[in-house]
């Protein structure tokens, strides 16, 4: 099974969907299913699914983007912590 993952690239390049995600061997784990840059945070921020074996936070895999692979880094989503209060 996939589970559903946040991803941080290192760099400046966002991974887009359908981007395949592979692991440090090069091997395909999984894709993206959408991504962008981040304003919030800095820098390029993707989600995708990845098997479930490879899904834990702080994980490093790769994302091939324009056929190159890209660090990136599991990370807990949302990718920033909400700093609303809602008045119910």
């Amino acid at each position: 099974p996939r589970l559903r993952v946040g991803l941080a690239l290192e760099g400046r390049a966002p991974a887009r969907e359908g981007a395949e995600i592979v692991d440090t061997e090069g091997q395909k784990i999984g894709q993206v299913t959408s991504g962008g840059y981040g304003p919030s945070v800095g820098g390029p921020v993707a989600m995708g699914y990845v098997d479930s074996a490879f899904a834990q936070q702080d994980r490093m895999l790769a994302i091939l983007v324009r056929g190159k692979p890209l660090p990136a880094r599991i990370v807990a989503m949302p990718f920033t912590e909400k700093h609303f209060h809602r008045n119910d």
